[in-house]
């Protein structure tokens, strides 16, 4: 059974117990061995996804100290807004892009736009021309086709990267149980304000080419909540919709 800790909210410190973060990943390896290992290009919409829930993503080589444990690279979730109606596959595949892995949409998925400024960084891939990478909410489809290769790169990324995900289905509110496990989640397992920090990405982590400074710091591919307090009970909410959860 969980634990129920302090409920006080508090900011991760390097000299914390470890024992969030372990029961964290505790919840991770349980979710990992009920579904096996899960990319998102091998995925489409009539698998048996839970309406609403909260994802995670981890990336090949990245690894806890311990060099066995995958890292969480990632945290996401969606129907945060009062009266939303999207779905959990609606948003991993906005993250994937088309099904034949030849592009996609960075404008909306902020997910995909941070790949593909890290990896134009890193010189794995080619700059959209003129600059266009991240401007504006919507283009005209002759800017769209200048981006092509991009969206390919990202697409062919995202695509081989393992995740997992719990089944959160309450109503869609700010105040979700997703939102709870997403920010929290966030902000127990960012690096930031934790030097010493041992979970800390590789050197050759494609994260720290990215353009945005909270990546970098946090070793996340996630800008929000990498700053935030974190709240114990999160992990209690997690491990309950992690029970809960079916294999597709």
């Amino acid at each position: 059974m969980w634990r129920r800790r302090n409920l006080r909210k508090r900011v991760p410190q390097p000299s914390d117990p470890p024992d969030d973060r372990e029961d964290f990943y505790r919840i991770m390896a349980g979710l990992r061995e009920r579904f096996g290992k899960v990319h998102l290009a091998d995925c489409h919409g009539r698998m048996n996804w839970p309406r609403r829930g909260v994802y995670f993503f981890f990336e090949d080589g990245e690894l806890r100290p311990d060099g066995i444990t995958p890292r969480v690279v990632r945290v996401g979730t969606h129907a945060v807004s009062k009266g939303s109606k999207a779905r959990l596959w609606n948003r991993l595949a906005t993250h994937r892009g088309r099904a034949s892995g030849e592009g996609g949409n960075h404008r909306g998925s902020i997910f995909r736009l941070h790949l593909g400024h890290a990896l134009v960084n890193a010189g794995r891939a080619s700059a959209a021309p003129r600059g266009t990478w991240g401007h504006g909410s919507s283009a005209p489809r002759t800017v769209k086709l200048t981006e092509r290769a991009l969206e390919a790169a990202v697409s062919a990324y995202l695509g081989g990267m393992p995740f997992l995900w719990v089944d959160a289905d309450d109503e869609p509110s700010p105040s979700s149980v997703r939102a709870f496990i997403e920010r929290n989640a966030i902000a127990l397992l960012s690096n930031c304000g934790s030097p010493a920090n041992p979970e800390a990405p590789c050197d050759t982590w494609l994260g720290r080419q990215a353009a945005a400074a909270e990546i970098r710091d946090s070793g996340l591919w996630n800008v929000n909540h990498v700053r935030g307090s974190y709240d114990p009970a999160s992990v209690e909410a997690l491990a309950s919709r992690a029970a809960a959860t079916e294999a597709l």
